[in-house]
């Protein structure tokens, strides 16, 4: 029982006796057509009997032998998938070939025609070439499969079986050609699966089509069943092979750009998706959830890049515009894709146009709000748009009503799926609540005027503040008519928690394919492979014979940029980047790798473009040429006549050409600042040069830029000059395999930021309610002079907040802040039903934006104050960054921000001296400016920052423990003899903890205290 045949006989017998297939003959096999002819003639004999009377009399004694010549042409010129799905013409008759399973029983024929259809496997079938596949699968007699077996009990593996389709399969038999007959071709043993719709000989590529074990490629063990049972059980059993003919294969059609020696060549490429494992398991598990559960339900997909998404996303729009439910209801009237991606409207119309074969189906929303008006009125089964046109459909309909053009929303009884390209922060703002405002309409009127019997009425407001105050309230909240399904790569804490239907593990995700994975299958590049980390050595030295008092953090602000721009940290940066694409980047990829440099500000990639053109002319070098992007218009002190633009330091390149400039053989480097580093995708993109701070999902999003595969692509590489190997291992190990959910906020925080805020006497409830009782009012009934009322209102709170020390104001600032995120996103999981905190999100709003900006405060000018002494960059680490190593840290973010403590003022010398001590091992700077240099590195740490700010103190000393020694590490040079006791002294070392917890905690965390000191300082309002 170890031999091939035995584990062919096996598969043979589970799909014959429990999954709907028949033996097939392999004498009935036609050589030239690669068809089974009788099979073919008697499924259109007992489902079309009619049309093949008819037929047969027209060609009596030749009925049989002409129809299948009529077949064979239109396979050749239409394809097996068109054909199966659409049928033939013969003499003007048209002949189906298959029947699938309709959307709804309600047709009793359909249902019956679609139990007629016939799959059949073959064993040891002899084709024209002689080769004999171990198994065929067939669909009333046309081809659709093939499959090679190996068992590694005999020594042979799937990696046998491809070799050999790529050897021993002649991609022009007939049975073999590409879309003309078999659609997919599997290689499998008892372990994996890998699978193929095109021979190309030795060119042919295989994918892996494996479950995933344990977060990484290949498939889990099963208890008395091969690994790879799924295949047989899951994928291949009638109604699933039905279903994936019907609803899943497509023919995508790429134009691709190949430069050559004269120009861009455009060339036609062909491909045929057959669903990866992770992409038919989500797809199914949606659909059988939704039509088990209803609307109302949030589903997260986390999915790596590299899974197919835009396939994904097209599948999920088709099956859920389609979707009924056992009494045939449909459950969703419209399915509404929100995306900013241009290319995926095109993609999503080819891909359902194969399926439906009618046009309609997709309504791209891509001229104005009016648009997307009129497809929502007019039940668009599946629509594409931003979310951003949202908030303006009542201004729309308003405009073609004056138009003469009437547009009606009804949402009654209505139900929506929204697809969310991109699960962003965006989704959970004011702009997503106006979205579920639009589509529940009727439904929320109808809970409002519920509620309103309900309750006690909020006597400070009128009856219809009351109800538009409430009407915010209840669009925050999940809405019963709304599903959402949305997708990423890099679910953020908020996005774990508002998407949170939970999936096979009992929380968010609902479906996940990860990084890891990814990788390990091929369909992206390990970015962390090849990372190299540069660390920069300088000395400052004060020029200035006065020694000022200056601001701590705009001081250190202002000296990181003075050593950010300095032209010799940029010359030897832009040397370095230059000889090693040079001398390394310029050789992959056939010698048609690029490069990136992402820096950290307009001003740096300005300077970064005049040096890098400067270095390459005095060097006379031909073969490497850079663009710059960044936005708007950049003056440089040292060029008081000239601002520099994009487009002018481009040569004319307009900002929506540089990606196919880029792309093509004329530019090699790509510099810049804060654009390019996500949603663009350059697969020749092979070298990253980063001079910018990065963290937690920006870092990423900007590393991963380089995972994009390629032919001839067989690694990447990474040059950091700014961030540790260990910041990047932080930033990337979440979203590696599962990712943690940290604890979220308790909401009891609102009520104590509420009672903080209205101790600084600033405004009262009073105040809030006179402003909310305009605020919320029918827009129709508000006036200017009500609009003059709202900003009046304001003002006397705005002169109080000028009166205020400048630490104060920023305190008070910053709590209005944390109580307005904090609200927005607790009231869309927590079903508030309190009016007052409402009234105070909307005042805050409002009153955020009147309040003057910090930014008018004083800056600090350093100039002709301090200067470079020496400056060195020096190779700190290279090699591979290991994910698969330790524990990933629970996100954050869904917490209170707390305030930030004053700026304090220091001698300049002194932040001379702490820098020069962290950045270079030649100095001596005082010891007693260690314990200082650690309080201020753990101040800056958002993690220890966040966990303060939701903990008291005691919870707090283990967060800060765990982070501590990689805080004393950071400060080891230059102070090795407080290192040395603090590591090796168990006594020292918990004095020093009790010291910097009290320090780093004072001035982290939120204090009531705080407020009550501050309290007896402020000036009252008069009418306090």
């Amino acid at each position: 029982m170890h031999q091939e045949k035995d584990f062919e006989t096996i598969i043979e017998q589970e799909l014959l006796n429990h999954y709907g297939y028949h033996p097939g003959n392999p004498e009935n096999y036609d050589q030239e057509t690669a068809l089974f002819h009788n099979e073919i003639i008697n499924f259109i004999q007992t489902t079309q009997p009619k049309q093949w009377d008819k037929f047969s009399r027209t060609s009596p004694g030749e009925a049989q032998k002409t129809l299948i010549a009529s077949l064979t042409k239109e396979l050749k010129t239409r394809g097996m998938l068109d054909v199966l799905r659409n049928g033939f013409k013969c003499y003007g008759k048209t002949f189906k070939v298959a029947h699938f399973q309709p959307n709804t029983g309600m047709n009793p024929d359909t249902i019956e025609l679609y139990n007629k259809n016939r799959l059949t496997l073959t064993r040891q079938v002899k084709i024209k070439t002689n080769r004999i596949p171990d198994l065929l699968l067939s669909l009333n007699g046309l081809p659709i499969a093939t499959i090679e077996l190996k068992n590694q009990l005999t020594g042979q593996t799937y990696r046998n079986a491809i070799h050999q389709y790529q050897t021993d399969r002649d991609p022009k038999d007939p049975l073999f050609r590409f879309k003309e007959r078999c659609l997919v071709h599997f290689a499998v043993d008892t372990d994996e699966v890998w699978m193929t719709t095109k021979l190309a000989g030795t060119e042919t590529t295989f994918l892996p089509f494996n479950k995933g074990n344990n977060h990484s490629a290949g498939n889990p063990n099963v208890p008395g069943e091969y690994r790879t049972s799924y295949l047989w059980q899951e994928v291949l059993p009638r109604d699933s092979i039905l279903d994936i003919l019907a609803r899943f294969l497509h023919l995508e059609t790429q134009e691709t750009q190949i430069p050559t020696a004269t120009g861009i060549k455009h060339q036609t490429k062909e491909t045929l998706i057959f669903p990866r494992y992770h992409q038919l398991d989500v797809v199914r598990k949606l659909i059988t959830h939704t039509k088990q559960h209803q609307s109302g339900h949030n589903y997260l997909i986390q999915h790596s890049a590299g899974s197919g998404k835009s396939n994904s996303i097209a599948w999920l729009a088709h099956r859920l515009a389609n979707l009924h439910d056992d009494q045939d209801d449909k459950i969703f009237d419209t399915v509404i894709v929100i995306t900013d991606r241009k290319l995926l409207d095109s993609q999503l119309q080819d891909t359902i146009y194969q399926f439906d074969h009618k046009t309609g189906v997709v309504h791209k929303i891509d001229e104005n709000t009016q648009q997307l008006a009129k497809a929502l009125g007019a039940g668009v089964p599946i629509i594409i748009s931003t979310i951003q046109k949202f908030p303006f459909i009542s201004q729309a309909i308003q405009t073609l009503e004056k138009k003469g053009k009437t547009v009606t929303i009804t949402t009654k009884d209505k139900h929506f799926a929204i697809i969310v390209d991109e699960a962003h922060s965006s989704q959970s703002g004011e702009t997503a609540a106006e979205l579920r405002q639009i589509l529940n309409q009727d439904g929320i009127e109808a809970a409002i005027a519920h509620q309103l019997l309900d309750d006690e009425p909020d006597d400070n407001l009128s009856d219809t503040a009351q109800q538009k105050l409430l009407r915010k309230q209840l669009t925050r909240t999940k809405q019963p008519n709304l599903s959402y399904f949305a997708f990423t790569a890099t679910p953020k804490q908020r996005t774990l928690l508002l998407f949170d239907e939970p999936g096979e593990t009992g929380q968010a995700p609902f479906h996940l394919y990860t990084m890891r994975q990814a990788i390990e299958e091929g369909f992206i590049k390990d970015v962390l492979a090849n990372y190299t980390c540069y660390a920069r050595y300088y000395q400052l030295v004060r020029r200035s014979e006065t020694d000022p008092n200056l601001p701590r953090r705009k001081a250190a602000k202002e000296i990181a940029r003075f050593v950010e721009l300095h032209p010799h940290n940029i010359a030897q940066k832009v040397e370095i980047i230059v000889e090693h694409f040079r001398n390394h980047t310029r050789h992959k990829i056939g010698g048609r790798a690029k490069a990136m440099v992402v820096t950290r500000s307009r001003e740096q990639v300005v300077k970064y473009k005049l040096t890098f053109d400067h270095y390459i002319k005095d060097k006379g070098y031909t073969d490497i040429k850079s663009l710059v992007a960044f936005s708007g218009s950049v003056p440089l002190p040292e060029f008081p006549n000239e601002s520099f633009t994009e487009v002018r330091m481009n040569g004319g390149i307009k900002s929506s050409e540089i990606p196919e400039k880029f792309a093509s053989n004329d530019y090699q480097v790509l510099l810049v600042a804060n654009k390019f580093q996500t949603g663009f995708d350059q697969p020749l993109l092979h070298t990253l040069f980063v001079d910018k701070r990065l963290a937690g999902v920006q870092a990423v999003q900007t590393i991963s830029r380089l995972n994009r595969t390629a032919p001839g692509k067989e690694d990447t590489f990474v040059l950091d000059f700014v961030n540790p190997p260990e910041d990047i291992y932080k930033a990337f190990k979440p979203y590696y395999e599962q990712t943690p959910l940290g604890e979220t906020a308790d909401p009891q925080q609102l009520n104590d930021l509420a009672f903080q805020l209205y101790n600084w006497r600033l405004f009262s409830e009073e105040d809030v309610n006179q402003w909310c009782e305009i605020w919320f009012r029918s827009k129709t009934s508000l006036t200017g002079g009500e609009h003059q009322k709202l900003n009046t209102l304001l003002d006397p709170i705005i002169d109080q907040y000028k009166t205020l020390e400048a630490a104060e104001r920023d305190q008070f600032k910053s709590q209005l802040t944390s109580f307005r995120n904090l609200y927005l996103f607790l009231a869309q999981i927590i079903p508030y039903q309190d009016s007052d905190l409402e009234k105070l999100y909307a005042y805050s709003r409002f009153l955020l934006k009147k309040l003057p900006r910090s930014a008018n405060a004083p800056q600090v000018d350093l100039s002709g104050d301090i200067e470079m002494k020496f400056y060195r960059l020096q190779k700190i680490s290279e090699g591979k960054i290991n994910l698969n190593e330790g524990e990933a840290d629970a996100l954050k973010g869904a917490i209170a921000v707390g305030t930030r403590q004053p700026d304090k003022d220091v001698p300049l010398s002194q932040l001379i001296d702490s820098l020069n001590e962290r950045f270079g091992t030649d100095f001596t700077p005082a010891d007693q400016l260690f314990f200082e240099q650690i309080t201020e590195s753990a101040i800056a740490n958002d993690h220890l920052k966040q966990a303060a700010q939701v903990n008291t103190k005691e919870n707090f000393a283990p967060v800060l423990d765990q982070q501590l020694e990689n805080l004393f590490i950071e400060r080891m040079e230059g102070n090795e003899q407080i290192f040395m006791e603090v590591m090796n002294n168990q006594e020292f070392k918990q004095v020093v903890f009790e010291k910097l917890l009290e320090s780093i905690y004072k001035q982290l965390a939120i204090h009531p205290t705080l407020n009550r000191r501050l309290e007896d300082k402020l000036p009252r309002p008069a009418k306090s």
